[in-house]
């Protein structure tokens, strides 16, 4: 994410805005993949089938369905597809191994990852489209202001 930033303040203070917004995506993605969790309340597959997994098996009331990690890895790896086809790329194969990952040591289902993937993305393609709406920031105060190296990559000038 702080690549994706770095390199997109270069390109424009839009670009770098977007850049920004990618945790905040991930937050809500987690924010929004709880809620799901709380009303489904699924025991994980160590309560309910009773058998030995590679992680420790949560305490009781840590529900399984939709995956946590697997909503904020695939919310991480589309907000980073906006902002960075090569950076989004590599967040995706990330997600993909965390989703994995997840049911192979015995901590969710597969429709846990599932549906934690769909969420996370859904939640990230929503707040993508919605700021792609915005106005252009780059004669905002803020980009004039200090602040505005977070928007724009100082411009170096000769001999200094």
């Amino acid at each position: 994410m702080a690549l994706g930033w770095w390199r997109a303040r270069r390109e424009s203070p839009g670009a770098a805005l977007a850049a920004l917004t990618v945790p905040l995506v991930v937050v809500v993605a987690y924010g929004v993949d709880l809620g799901v969790k709380l009303l489904v309340r699924e025991d994980r597959p160590c309560r309910s089938l009773r058998v030995v997994t590679l992680e420790a098996c949560p305490a009781p009331g840590d529900w399984s369905f939709p995956s946590n990690h697997a909503a904020i890895a695939a919310a991480a790896a589309v907000a980073l597809l906006s902002v960075s086809r090569r950076l989004g790329a590599v967040a995706v194969v990330a997600a993909g191994a965390m989703a994995a990952s997840r049911v192979w040591v015995g901590a969710h289902y597969p429709h846990d990852v599932a549906v934690g993937v769909l969420v996370g993305t859904l939640v990230a393609m929503a707040m993508t489209a919605a700021l792609r709406i915005l106005p252009d920031v780059s004669g905002h105060p803020l980009a004039a202001s200090r602040l505005g190296v977070l928007l724009l990559a100082p411009r170096l000038t000769r001999g200094g």
